[in-house]
């Protein structure tokens, strides 16, 4: 059964997780004791042959085979965290992608129930027998594809004494002849019972027939995609390199990270611990990170953590037929919920939840942003053309001049009055014809009058 510790790490708290290190059941623990156990014995094994049983030159042989391992294993010859991570990561995207890709018939049932009309008898075969076909295809991919529901049901007779199928449905689906799993039969069953349904006004329009067909393919791509994860595995060449990358480190790992005689003065074998205690994590690290990776690259096993698919089938024909059948306009009479005269309300709290009422709603990132005098100050935005936008001018120039200093201070920015002067006394020289150019300003409309205006000040602060 799956192992779920989900309310236990609901709140973090102090050695909230270190609670679950004590756990057996689908603990790294359960998973690895074997080989731990197997390392360690090999390793005490070399250890008493060195110490005991070996002659002074044969254990002068051993400690420089010892150091050569030693230096073997603290270099990156072997890329175990790179092979072994990769290796992971992509077995978890796969362990994901198949929990994801389960058939559900929760939108099938939805559809069914509102579209396949008919309270009377044959209205609820009808439905009955759609969501039976979706279930029934379910069950014939999974026990293609998981070992716990083949061996629930070992033969289509059980799957027809479990009543996911009747003996004609049996001997048809026999009859069909294909050298491939027939899982998708029930389903195109499923496609001629709608079409049927729509025939005798059951499906009311032709857009009721389209997302019932529509939802079916949905379902039937889920079960296509789990036969498909099931066909295609990791390639087989890259699950070997990462084995025998782990196995081969520790297996140099046994000799070289031996203890020596401290006595010869070795290079960092200046203790005897007898115990290679931190060597002992890196396998456990090392080598429980490969028996993750073995545990979900195919969850449909039996061990602790693989998808219970049997209780999955329970739930999922239940709760279909509950939908089309017992749920079928079924409803509670329509009435005045018990807020109905109240325009402002608030829904009550338990007296352990009473203190969120306390804080102020979330309305924003920014809606308690502070900001300056200068930051509120009104700047006029550029039109499309990259001009400034055109300002308001009043009849007369100076009270243009007057506005401009109050609603554009952020183009005047740094210029100082007697600029101001100079850009009024600029639009009185005349033109080449010795035309004054304020007559000519004034002889503008007001949107001509505002243009050249702003053109100056451009040319002013450029």
């Amino acid at each position: 059964m799956t192992v779920s510790y989900t309310l236990e790490v609901a709140n973090a708290r102090f050695g909230g997780f270190s609670k679950l290190l004590f756990r057996w059941k689908g603990s790294i623990y359960r998973l690895l004791y074997k080989e731990l156990l197997v390392f360690c014995g090999v390793y005490l094994f070399f250890s008493v042959l060195y110490r005991f049983m070996l002659t002074p030159k044969q254990q002068d042989v051993f400690e420089r085979i010892a150091l050569y391992c030693d230096q073997f294993t603290n270099t990156s010859f072997i890329p175990v965290l790179f092979v072994l991570g990769f290796y992971v990561t992509m077995a978890f995207n796969r362990w994901w992608g198949q929990y994801t890709s389960f058939p559900l018939p929760d939108n099938l049932m939805m559809v069914v129930s509102g579209n396949v009309h008919g309270a009377d008898e044959r209205g609820r075969l009808l439905r009955r027998t759609l969501m039976r076909y979706a279930n029934l295809s379910s069950v014939l991919i999974l026990r293609s594809i998981s070992t716990r529901v083949l061996k629930r049901f070992p033969t289509l007779e059980h799957v027809v004494e479990a009543g996911f199928m009747t003996t004609t449905e049996l001997k048809l689906f026999e009859s069909l002849h294909s050298d491939f799993n027939k899982y998708w039969m029930p389903l195109t069953w499923f496609s001629n019972l709608a079409s049927r349904a729509r025939e005798e006004g059951r499906v009311r329009d032709d857009i009721a027939l389209r997302l019932l067909m529509d939802e079916l393919n949905n379902y039937r791509a889920k079960c296509s995609l789990l036969f498909h994860y099931d066909w295609i595995s990791i390639p087989l060449v890259y699950t070997q390199v990462v084995t025998i990358a782990v196995y081969s480190y520790f297996a140099f790992c046994v000799i070289g990270r031996q203890f020596l005689n401290p006595l010869k003065g070795y290079k960092d074998h200046k203790l005897d611990m007898y115990v290679p205690v931190f060597t002992l994590l890196q396998f456990f690290f090392y080598a429980g990170w490969l028996k993750v990776g073995e545990l979900i690259i195919n969850p449909f096993g039996e061990d602790d953590d693989d998808f219970e698919t049997n209780q999955l089938i329970d739930r999922n024909i239940q709760v279909s037929m509950l939908a089309v059948d017992d749920m079928y306009q079924n409803l509670a009479p329509i009435v005045k919920d018990k807020l109905w005269a109240q325009r402002y309300f608030s829904i009550p709290y338990t007296l352990s939840t009473a203190t969120e009422t306390l804080k102020p709603p979330f309305k924003g990132s920014t809606f308690d942003m502070r900001m300056s005098a200068e930051d509120l100050e009104y700047h006029p935005p550029i039109d499309a053309s990259g001009n400034k936008q055109c300002l308001h001018f009043k009849s007369s120039l100076s009270d243009g001049l007057d506005r401009l200093l109050q609603r554009g201070k952020g183009i005047l920015q740094g210029r100082s009055l007697p600029s101001l002067v100079d850009i009024s006394s600029h639009l009185n020289e005349e033109d080449d014809n010795g035309a004054p150019l304020k007559n000519n300003i004034n002889a503008m409309n007001h949107k001509e009058q505002e243009k050249a205006f702003i053109e100056v000040i451009v040319e002013q602060n450029l």
